[in-house]
């Protein structure tokens, strides 16, 4: 079996979250990435969040997996050189810098473009072009300004960030996608081309239903909000709908037994229309199969509280594992909510390698995500993340295809490391 992406070079100039999701599922599915990083220091999420002294951070080991690792002074004349070598070489350019910093580098798209006309050069930025298209971005900022903040929490309560890294891993993932496809069309036209992604346009992508609500809105009130059932008038915005389901069908997140001191002993119920006289019976409401205030969805939508909360006598007296495997021998849709340390242990995630071990020669054994996109004839395998600089020399001499001498000559030119005070 052959890796998907073999045989295609990515020059990854990505930190942090959002570039370096983008060019590790390019490595997982077999790309050659080449990270470039800062000589003595690298990519700063080496050093963040560090639970172990002087090792590599899990914030970086996670998100980059199979790499490898050069150390360029790009501000050194022989750096510079270097970089402009890997750029003829490489089929990629991805970069994930404030905006303008490639340009005051000198590799604008036009020198790139100049360097070598096959190459693809995506960038994620925070916003598309209009007034804030220089604004630096991070994760909750582009979760507040696309549209998900002001619509995730309760009614009368703040706007709330979702944990879900959508902002930064949501839009490598969008500019993973842009470069397959750009690649793609590469063997048509035999030129490479911009690729670029705005993290305010990815959120705003994955909260799209929100935006099919907010022009719904402007045709009444939108039933299947709780706040319909209370009789609380809307808005002219799309309000924060706490648990509710988005899609149409009333869902909530209900109290399992053991709720009192387990923060996750919860589970998502759904009661959706076709398995509703099921969930009449399971729940131990016969008769609601045939009153005509419970019958339909819309003799239902009034009285969502009530409903909810006769479910919610029966999921508490139960465990939620209890109470899915009762409800999913119906169809019924519900989900439990399970914390990180429940998805840590599951076997069954283990076994699909959407969790898998690594070892790492500093760190020991630790847990990352895999790939979680399965090709079943080119399947992913996990590789740990480079050590600071690891396969400069390597990069150097058979990628670039420099001499002995010539790297012995680099290196004393401090291009690749610092300069001894």
């Amino acid at each position: 079996m052959s890796e998907a992406l073999k045989g295609v070079r990515i020059l990854d100039f990505t930190h942090v979250q959002s570039g370096p999701t983008c060019t590790q599922l390019l490595a997982w599915f077999g790309a050659d990435v080449i990270k470039v990083e800062r000589p003595g220091t690298g990519d700063i999420t080496r050093g963040q969040l560090q639970d172990i002294p002087n090792v590599d951070s899990l914030y970086f080991t996670m998100l980059n997996h199979n790499k490898r690792s050069i150390t360029l002074d790009t501000k050194n004349k022989t750096g510079m050189e270097i970089l402009e070598r890997l750029v003829r070489t490489c089929d990629v350019l991805v970069e994930n810098f404030a905006p303008g910093a490639m340009d005051r580098m000198g590799l604008t798209w036009e020198r790139i473009h100049e360097l070598n006309p096959r190459m693809i050069y995506a960038s994620i930025k925070g916003f598309g072009p209009g007034p804030y298209e220089d604004c630096k971005v991070y994760e909750n900022i582009a979760q507040c300004t696309g549209g998900s903040a002001s619509t995730t929490g309760f009614r009368d309560g703040l706007p709330l960030v979702t944990g879900a890294q959508i902002g930064d891993s949501g839009t490598g993932l969008h500019l993973a996608l842009g470069i397959v496809t750009a690649l793609y069309q590469r063997t048509h036209s035999g030129l490479g081309q911009r690729v670029t992604c705005a993290m305010q346009d990815g959120v705003l992508n994955l909260a799209r239903v929100k935006l099919r609500d907010q022009q719904r809105l402007a045709h009444g009130p939108l039933t299947e909000y709780s706040q319909f059932g209370e009789g609380i008038p809307f808005g002219d915005a799309v309000p924060r709908a706490g648990n509710d389901s988005g899609g149409g069908q009333p869902g909530r997140i209900l109290k399992c037994k053991g709720w009192e001191t387990d923060p996750n002993a919860y589970i998502y119920f759904i009661t959706q229309a076709p398995v509703w006289e099921k969930i009449c019976d399971v729940i131990g409401e016969p008769g609601w199969k045939t009153d005509p205030g419970y019958a339909t969805p819309k003799a239902r939508l009034p009285r969502l509280n009530e409903i909810f909360a006769r479910i919610e006598q029966w999921t508490m007296s139960m465990t939620k594992f209890e109470a899915m495997e009762i409800l999913n021998k119906d169809d019924i849709p519900c989900g439990p909510i399970l914390s990180m340390k429940e998805l840590a242990e599951d076997a069954s995630l283990k076994a699909t390698g959407t969790i898998v071990e690594v070892a790492h020669p500093k760190r020991g054994t630790y847990l990352s995500v895999g790939n979680p996109i399965k090709l079943s004839a080119s399947p992913a395998k996990v590789e740990r993340s480079p050590l600071l600089g690891e396969h400069t020399d390597e990069i150097l001499t058979g990628v670039l295809g420099y001499s002995e001498a010539e790297l012995a000559a680099i290196k004393s030119s401090g291009a690749t490391a610092p300069k001894a005070k």
